[in-house]
């Protein structure tokens, strides 16, 4: 065992213990145990699973191994819970989450508070610098798992008939964009400078060798290490996001029709799939309506937010329909480096996309971070020097690195300290139930 006192880094990491386990049950409270259940498609899982996966990893990674005497709550949750180590345990297919109805609710509900009071009897015992760690790991692991839950829950009460709203609207949100026409032309011509209603404007950014990877002394993923130098080419990035406005015109000059536009996979997508819009968008009465964690929305009163849930093969269609092209990973993380983390993100409450806020000329380009994740051209490889963690934690990132592209910025359902510049998030391209969009590069 370490002889280290305890430290603010350690209370750092127990407060962000805490707070993220709260988190994950507030989460929770607007769903009814049914609602926990629902796995409406092969990507995602039931929000009971999450809460139970994420009670899982403290319990693998960190109780079984540093506490010790610990008793585990239940002989079948470690290969029943677990998601895709494959040299932990095994584990049951992923699409058959949804019918796990045992364990119930409440049965999972006290394994989390059985986890939670034994990683307390931890921490209050001078716990060993790599427990600490893992801990840190296992609450960033967790925040990602929020994330999913939300999105999760998206995509189940869109398949729902009655379309129910996850949370309903506030005075907060219906002042955002929900406005009246009056309201939203005003907002369309004061944006109007900056490429609302329009071609958006571009930021340049000088060439060179730069250094992309996380640098600091705080918490980090393996696949953002180790730092290195990358050569970049001048450049432009579009200080927006694309908006649902911009991409309908996109549609109505027939975007998914055109094989020219598309690469060949993501043609193959768009004829299996039926693809005729982005994910979550249903035409009815003339007109597009998009439905969200708050419920369905006209798409005349979301005009300027941006466009989400399109897959890469979308968002690189789109680009090559406006003569663009879509940023590389290390574009966008040169813009990135040095901004302050702000903008809509999971602690705004806000739960979806929101238009851009007024741009001042010659800064740099507006929602970096939060809105939807933004797709780059970028495969997802591990950097030069990659070394993933020791033991069954070295599958958190590393054997994805195969036919995955990278994703950056954070969303309106990502927790605020979550991300950075550094972040890579990482789906295959066909992927759309995530908040993705756009953003343009040249």
């Amino acid at each position: 065992m370490s002889t280290i006192t305890p430290s603010r880094p350690q209370l750092e990491i127990e407060n962000r213990f805490r707070s993220t386990r709260r988190r994950s049950l507030a989460l929770c409270e607007p769903l009814s145990p049914e609602d926990m259940m629902v796995q409406s498609s092969p990507e995602a899982s039931p929000a009971k699973w999450h809460l139970a996966h994420t009670a899982w990893f403290f319990e693998s990674f960190i109780l079984r191994e540093f506490l010790p005497g610990y008793q585990l709550f239940n002989a079948d949750f470690p290969w029943l819970f677990n998601s895709y180590y494959q040299s932990f345990a095994a584990f049951p297919e992923k699409r058959l989450r949804a019918s796990f109805s045992r364990p119930g609710l409440d049965e999972v509900l006290d394994y989390r508070e059985h986890v939670d009071l034994e990683i307390e009897r931890l921490v209050a015992g001078n716990p060993e610098p790599e427990a600490l760690k893992r801990i840190e790991l296992g609450a960033h692991h967790e925040e990602q798992h929020q994330e999913l839950l939300l999105t999760d829950i998206l995509n189940a009460f869109f398949t729902n008939p009655l379309r129910p709203a996850y949370m309903g609207k506030t005075t907060e949100t219906e002042n955002g964009d929900l406005q009246s026409s009056q309201s939203r032309k005003q907002a369309r011509e004061r944006h109007a400078g900056n490429g609302h209603g329009g071609a958006p404007d571009f930021v340049s950014f000088e060439g060179g060798l730069r250094e992309a990877g996380y640098e600091g002394e705080g918490f980090c993923f393996d696949n953002e290490l180790p730092r290195h130098k990358v050569w970049l080419e001048p450049y432009s990035l579009a200080r927006r996001l694309v908006t649902c406005e911009e991409f309908a015109a996109f549609i109505a000059d027939g975007g998914y029709r055109r094989p020219e536009l598309w690469l060949s996979a993501g043609w193959d997508a768009v004829r299996s799939n039926g693809w005729q819009a982005p994910l979550y968008w249903t035409e009815a009465d003339g007109g597009w309506k998009i439905f969200t964690l708050r419920g369905e929305i006209p798409l005349d009163r979301v005009q300027v937010s941006p466009v989400s849930h399109v897959s890469f093969y979308e968002a690189d269609a789109y680009a090559r329909w406006t003569g663009k092209r879509l940023p590389t990973e290390f574009e966008w993380e040169n813009a990135a480096e040095g901004q302050p983390v702000t903008g809509n993100l999971l602690d705004s409450e806000r739960l979806r996309p929101l238009p851009a806020t007024e741009i001042i000329q010659n800064q740099c380009p507006t929602q970096l971070f939060g809105d939807c994740w933004e797709w780059t051209a970028s495969a997802y490889l591990g950097y030069p020097g990659f070394q993933p963690l020791t033991g069954s934690l070295g599958e958190y990132n590393g054997k994805f690195m195969s036919g995955q592209m990278v994703l950056r910025g954070g969303s309106c359902v990502t927790p605020a300290d979550h991300i950075r510049s550094s972040y890579r998030n990482f789906f295959p391209p066909e992927t759309r139930w995530q908040f993705s969009g756009i953003r343009l590069a040249s």
